[in-house]
Formats: C-alpha cells, structure tokens, sequence
C-alpha cells in the first residue's frame, strides 16, 4: 500500500476514533486497514495508536504526526484539483510563437479573442524572425510556415502561403508587366535582405535569377512600403500584402511561374495529453486560419 493512501487511513482512524468505523466508511475490511497503520507506523518508526479492546488512543507522536498528514493530504486534494482545473477550463498563461508578421497581422486577433473567450487565461506572444525552441523557451504553442522537420510533436495543418512577385498599378503602367522570371532583370526591384531572404530568386520549373536590387531593405514591411508607393517590384509572401491586395494597391504578376506554396502548421508538444489553454487555442486557431481565403 502506497504512502499517501496509508495515511489517509490513519487521517480516518484518527477522525472516527475506531479502525471498524474507518473500515466502513472507506469500504475496507477491518485487517486491511489495520495492516495500513501498522506498515505506517513501521514506516515512520514510531507508534501512533495506543489500542485497547475496548478504544483507540492517539499518542503524542501520532498527535503530532496528524498535523502534518492533513497539510499533506491538503496540498494533494489541492494539486489534484488544479490540474483537473487545468485540464477542463483554460487557465494560466499561454504562450504562442509566430514569424513577425505573420503573428502581428494574424495571431494577434486570435489571440485577442482568446483570451476574450477565456477570462481565466493570460497570454504571451513571441513573433521572431528565428527559429524557436517550443520547449527550451516556454512555449506553448507555434505557428510555423514551411515544412516541418520530424520533431514528435503534434502538427496540424491549417493553410498555405505563396511566395509572389508584386507591384502597383502605377508601376505596371509605367514600366510594363513581367511574365517570366527573366523579364525582373529588366525592373527595378526592391529586396528585403531580413533572415530568411537571398539574392538568388527560384521559380517553377527550376528556373532561377539573381536580382541586382535597386533598393535593399532590412524588413519586408520596408519593401513592399516600396512597392507600394509605385518606386519598384517586390517578392513576399503572399499573406504579408493581404491588406494592399484587397485595397487594389498591389497586383501579384508571374503567378504561373511560382513554386509550390509552403504549408502553414499549428504545432504544439502535447498531442491528446495537452491542457484546456492549448487545446482551446489551437481549435480557435484552426477554425480562424481555415476561414482565411488567402491560405485556402
């Protein structure tokens, strides 16, 4: 018989004052619980009833040894129940990680309506350009773009992004539209030189150019502001100029000549096992990201 079960015994034989008593009360037989206070006292090396045939007597040490059992015994009751809290209700702070502004444009708002849904809940949001270790860094849960190495955890895919070429009406009008890769050696091109960016631009077909920039930029955001403005042609991600795209202020050229689209993960450690703060993120996530048109 395991420690904390022996203890409850003697918790009960202590509250009821008799061994038959505590046997009913716990559906035991009366030997078994007498065996339970005898491997305790065993255990501990000190007598904590003085029985009789007539009644049970607490000792000093068990008087003593009583106080601690229930404080034990409470702390139990109360780290069961928060990991059963935790489990069934979002609870406690979650933390979500995302590229930059993939998280700002689109994780944000869920997380946002997350945590109006779950006034229990806090969030932490981490949007890096790099990748993350979920479980060095705390995290809860990650939304990644590309394809997933194998690492255990459980993926759930929600969308797909394309990598586009981009300019305004005004430029179009201005310079003319390209319709193969090799034409962008004839435009003005403003690069993003941020983590994830090279020179050497691929397209369908293994077709491949290196652009000679007439802008570099540190962001994305900095190129397509450029494209925008009319100034040159941009390459992106396509979600990244969602708002411009629906405005009418950026057109996507080439379209044909893209390589295929890179898959957009939920990712999270848990699988089944995960608490009620991930579970609920992730579903809320799922349904807003398969909702979105410009992943599906």
């Amino acid at each position: 018989m395991d420690r904390w079960q022996a203890m409850r015994i003697f918790a009960k034989v202590a509250e009821t004052g008799s061994f038959a008593e505590t046997a009913r009360v716990l559906h035991m037989s009366a030997p078994a619980v007498t065996r339970a206070v005898a491997a305790l006292e065993d255990l501990i090396g000190a007598q904590l009833f003085v029985r009789t045939t007539r009644s049970v007597r607490m000792t000093e040490a068990g008087a003593r040894y009583l106080d601690d059992c229930r404080r034990i015994l409470a702390d139990i009751a109360e780290a069961e129940a928060a990991a059963a809290g935790s489990y069934a209700t979002p609870s406690g702070t979650l933390a979500v990680t995302a590229s930059v502004m993939f998280g700002h444009m689109y994780v944000l708002p869920i997380m946002t309506e997350y945590l109006a849904q779950h006034p229990s809940a806090a969030g932490r949001t981490l949007f890096v350009d790099r990748p993350v270790n979920i479980v060095d860094e705390g995290v809860d849960v990650a939304i990644r773009i590309g394809h997933l190495a194998d690492s255990g955890f459980t993926a759930t895919k929600v969308g797909e992004v394309r990598r586009v070429v981009c300019g305004s009406p005004d430029y179009f009008e201005r310079h003319g539209v390209p319709t193969s890769p090799a034409d962008l050696r004839q435009h003005r091109i403003a690069a993003s030189t941020s983590a994830w960016a090279s020179p050497e631009w691929r397209f369908a077909g293994d077709q491949r150019v290196t652009i000679d920039a007439t802008l570099q930029c540190n962001t994305n955001e900095a190129a397509i502001t450029a494209a925008r403005s009319g100034h040159a042609l941009t390459r992106v991600l396509h979600y990244q100029i969602g708002p411009a795209l629906r405005l009418g202020e950026l057109r996507i050229v080439m379209a044909e000549h893209e390589e295929p689209a890179l898959p957009i993960h939920i990712l999270y450690p848990q699988g089944r096992d995960a608490p009620a703060k991930v579970r609920a993120f992730v579903t809320l996530a799922t349904a807003r990201l398969r909702g979105n048109a410009l992943f599906n």
